[in-house]
């Protein structure tokens, strides 16, 4: 059925019509990303020199858009305001940017998982929200029970970026009665927004120890790369 486009009111239809044919054209994500990082990066370039000198743990990380109008807004109101409508044309933008490579897909999308009362708080979890819908438009299975949040942790973005990874290790662990179905797989993390990398970085960690061979990031938009003032 024909909706509103969630960006300039027109009417579209389709799977992802909250954001219609037009609006995803003139805000389509063009810039070259980084493979390992998702950060832009100079035309030609594979992979930036921070994840040259330092790579992350995961292999390799997509992103659907830059977090900027209006994806930023959008990924506000699904996260914050329960806009579910707005799950599958967010999703579609991942798809895209993954899409665009042609490595195997990975077997399982997991998405990061929420603390118990912050799941009680906001009602559902938006990475599980977005999984559900990409295993349905994939060949991966998606997952809610194989990662597990054991500890409770402060929000990521009260926290100085060279905060963030002690505030999230040791947060994340695998079902250890599921360990094996993991071992020797292809998984990919799945969230709304990257921004400095720590929670999935610490989730790709837990994965390799736990027999994974590849682990990749999959998320709607990636913040820009910190200025030199910031």
């Amino acid at each position: 059925m024909p909706s509103s486009c969630a960006v300039c009111q027109g009417w579209d239809s389709g799977p992802a019509a909250r954001v219609c044919r037009a609006c995803v054209q003139r805000f389509a994500d063009t810039a070259p990303r980084c493979m390992r990082c998702a950060l832009e990066v100079p035309a030609g370039v594979a992979t930036c020199g921070a994840c040259v000198l330092n790579p992350p743990p995961f292999d390799a990380a997509y992103a659907g858009a830059g977090y900027a109008h209006p994806w930023s807004g959008l990924v506000t109101r699904f996260k914050f305001s329960g806009a579910l409508d707005l799950a599958d044309a967010l999703a579609a933008r991942v798809l895209a940017a993954r899409r665009r490579d042609a490595t195997a897909w990975p077997q399982w999308l997991l998405p990061v998982p929420l603390a118990p009362e912050r799941l009680r708080e906001r009602g559902f979890n938006q990475a599980w929200e977005l999984a559900r819908r990409l295993a349905a438009a994939s060949p991966a299975r998606a997952d809610a029970r194989l990662l597990l949040r054991v500890r409770a942790t402060a929000h990521q973005l009260d926290l100085p970026p060279e905060r963030r990874a002690a505030n999230v290790r040791g947060a994340f662990a695998v079902e250890p009665l599921r360990r094996g179905e993991l071992a020797g797989r292809h998984v990919a993390l799945v969230d709304d927004v990257m921004t400095s990398g720590a929670t999935l970085a610490e989730l790709a960690r837990v994965l390799k120890q736990a027999g994974v061979t590849r682990v990749e990031a999959w998320v709607v938009a990636r913040t820009p790369r910190p200025t030199a003032s910031a």
